[in-house]
């Protein structure tokens, strides 16, 4: 019933594009696993648009076959490899082969946290993992959509797949729900075939009743679940990031004091600690060097938007002795997870305009959010955590402390 459909999932080119670029930048000539690819719909995009070299993994031999069949009809063939492999027994792909592990609609198979889990040692060091999911999108699913899907393939929110990504040792880049659009390039041909099933072939009923099931499902109560984007990266295994502690304090204030040229990143420091509307608690996070000592430190505090809250991040600080190690984007990416799990949606900072979009920060023109004083355009960005282009827009309010 799925043989000659474009797609085997919920999703569309523009979503294949869109993680793409969420993944940062790649190698010339990214090697590329496409796991559980189907007939190869990602795999040839990537292909083309990304230059790269893919490694296209599914169990059945047929959709392999109309893969290999499009890639040599488009010139592609000597970058398109297929492999007929298990996605959960994949040991003869040898640890950090890959820049780019990819797999749109297939984790289910495995399950979210055994995909995480077997995944992460085929990455390079740099590389991205990048997923879609089905997801509740609601706290309170219907109990028709409750029970379809703890009966067959239990859901979690965007929120608990990240924390759980972040539990697995990973950071999150960007996450987002995909658009209904991409249901209905799947579920349409679907239905279509569904409707022109011959019947009589052993399976074919039942197929096609669980087909039709799923689809009037979603009609009827689509608005409790979506399918998401994650893209996620494995943290440094240098550094441990955690909280700030009490007995952090000090060595906080020292690093503030040392990386600065003047005193004042220490002092904003200690009077936003004092400041209960401003401080949010597990927003102030630590980098570890190997021997323990605090190598960096990052800072999220409460501003707003229209007063609309919204998050400050400043200052990042690194110790002079372990600055260009690494150590500074691992603190970045450990508070900005702390961010996300913690339920904010965006994130400001004024800061580097060729360091921050490292880190997903675009300008914060670009959304109509505003500072109240004059500063480079290119240099006031704004990161939106959740990808849903549903920010606020209008002025920033920091907090008196800023002094500004």
């Amino acid at each position: 019933m799925h043989h000659g459909l474009e797609r085997q999932g919920p999703g569309s080119d523009t979503t294949t594009r869109r993680l793409l670029s969420l993944a940062g930048p790649l190698p010339e000539r990214p090697r590329v696993l496409d796991l559980g690819c189907g007939p190869g719909r990602a795999a040839l995009l990537l292909t083309e648009e990304a230059g790269a070299e893919v490694t296209a993994v599914d169990l059945h031999e047929p959709f392999l076959a109309e893969l290999r069949e499009t890639a040599a009809a488009r010139g592609l063939d000597s970058r398109i490899h297929t492999l007929r492999a298990d996605m959960g027994a994949l040991q003869e792909l040898p640890d950090g082969s890959f820049d780019l592990v990819w797999a749109e609609s297939s984790a289910w198979v495995l399950g979210f946290d055994r995909a995480l889990a077997e995944w992460r040692r085929l990455l390079a060091p740099g590389g991205t993992l990048v997923l879609t999911e089905c997801v509740w999108t609601t706290d309170e699913p219907g109990e028709a959509a409750r029970a379809f899907w703890d009966g067959s393939y239990p859901l979690r929110t965007v929120t608990a797949n990240a924390a759980a990504a972040v539990g697995a040792g990973y950071h999150v880049l960007a996450t987002f729900l995909q658009p209904e659009e991409d249901w209905d390039a799947y579920y349409g041909p679907l239905a279509a075939r569904a409707e022109a099933a011959d019947l009589s072939v052993p399976g074919m009923a039942e197929a096609v009743a669980g087909a039709r099931a799923e689809i009037a499902l979603r009609r009827e109560h689509g608005a409790g679940y979506g399918y998401a984007g994650f893209v996620l990266r494995p943290a440094d295994p240098r550094w441990r990031t955690r909280p700030e502690t009490a007995a952090d304090i000090p060595l906080v204030r020292e690093i503030n004091a040392a990386a600065f040229d003047t005193p004042d990143e220490a002092a904003l420091v200690d009077a936003l600690r004092e400041d209960p509307a401003a401080w949010l608690p597990g927003l102030s996070v630590v980098a570890e060097a190997p021997d323990g000592t605090v190598a960096a430190y990052a800072l999220i505090t409460r501003c707003h938007v229209d007063g609309a809250p919204a998050a400050a991040l400043a200052p990042v600080s690194v110790a002079p002795a372990y600055q260009r190690t690494g150590a500074g984007q691992a603190v970045t990416r450990a508070v900005l997870d702390a961010a996300r799990l913690s339920g904010e949606r965006l994130v400001l900072v004024l800061g580097h305009p060729e360091y921050y979009p490292r880190f997903g920060f675009a300008r914060a023109s670009e959304y109509g959010i505003r500072p109240t004083f004059e500063v480079p355009d290119e240099a006031m960005m704004a990161l939106d955590l959740d990808g849903s282009g549903a920010l606020t827009r209008g002025m920033i309010t920091y907090p008196a402390a800023f002094g500004v």
